[in-house]
């Protein structure tokens, strides 16, 4: 009975003990595992940090991550305004200027001649330039525009057509430049601006403003006009004549000596500070008027 017992317990149980491997190898085997995943996460960590450290840096000086070019692009995406391009944006004009909707701003370039525009152009801005001269041709193809401001340049020439055919045109500052006379205005002006020249009395037509049916503010202001332009429109609301050589004023000049009862009621302001002219010896001249000039002597 022991023999079997002896028998039976070599058949069955020292098989089995040879294989269960060492404790010694299993620990082994277990460590070095435990240092692959240590490696591999260090090594993870360190990538993820440096990606980091990559995407904090921008562009003065600094490292772009690889995906900060489609970032970039999704943020001017974003933070600019698609304006749709004004037709005909490969003129040189507009490489020099900026061409944005119908409107042209070339301000302080130093230019010395009207840029060659793009054909839809509404608002014209060349202002503290260098131009001389404005030509008929500046503007012959240009019948959309509206606004023209030319302030501050050095402009001795207008052409008597340069604005005469610009039948949209509302607004014109020919301001702070060097012009002699006034050129033909054209027929739907509401705002005109030459102060700051050189103009005199005779440098302006006599029928200058008598078709400007539209035409609200007039300034003549800094100039050396001997006595007030004739023929003011009716729909005059603001006249700036400060500040000129104005000596003496008529009874015709804003009223009608051949109606008592004629109001000028548009008008709102007329300045004339700085000139000699003494309105007490010219007692009538101003009957038709709501308001007596700004400024001037009495």
């Amino acid at each position: 009975m022991t023999t079997l017992q002896t028998m039976f317990f070599l058949f069955f149980f020292v098989p089995l003990v040879k294989l269960v491997p060492p404790i010694q190898q299993e620990s082994l085997n277990l460590y070095e595992y435990d240092t692959d995943i240590f490696e591999e996460l260090f090594k993870q960590d360190y990538e993820d940090k440096s990606q980091d450290a990559i995407k904090k840096k921008g562009k003065d000086g600094m490292i772009v991550s690889p995906d900060s070019n489609i970032q970039l692009e999704l943020q001017r995406d974003e933070s600019v305004p698609k304006v749709p391009p004004t037709k005909d944006t490969n003129l040189p004009t507009c490489l020099l200027c900026v061409c944005l909707s119908g409107s042209v701003y070339c301000e302080e370039i130093d230019i010395t001649d009207i840029p060659p525009l793009p054909k839809e152009t509404a608002y014209l801005y060349a202002r503290f330039n260098k131009i001389k001269r404005v030509a008929v041709s500046d503007f012959a193809d240009i019948p959309t525009l509206r606004r023209i401001d030319l302030t501050g340049n050095m402009i001795e020439e207008i052409e008597d057509g340069a604005f005469s055919k610009l039948l949209l045109l509302e607004e014109l500052s020919l301001a702070e430049n060097k012009l002699i006379r006034l050129p033909v205005l054209p027929p739907k002006l509401i705002t005109f601006n030459a102060n700051y020249n050189r103009i005199k009395s005779r440098g302006i037509r006599a029928n200058a403003f008598k078709k400007q049916t539209n035409l609200s503010y007039l300034y003549l202001a800094h100039n050396t006009l001997e006595s007030v332009p004739l023929n003011l429109p009716e729909t005059l609301r603001v006249l700036h004549l400060q500040f000129n050589n104005i000596t003496s004023v008529t009874d015709d000049t804003f009223c009608k000596s051949n109606n008592t009862r004629y109001i000028r009621s548009r008008m709102d302001e007329i300045r004339m500070e700085g000139n000699p002219i003494i309105l007490a010896k010219h007692p009538n001249a101003f009957s038709c008027l709501k308001t007596l000039p700004v400024g001037a002597y009495y």
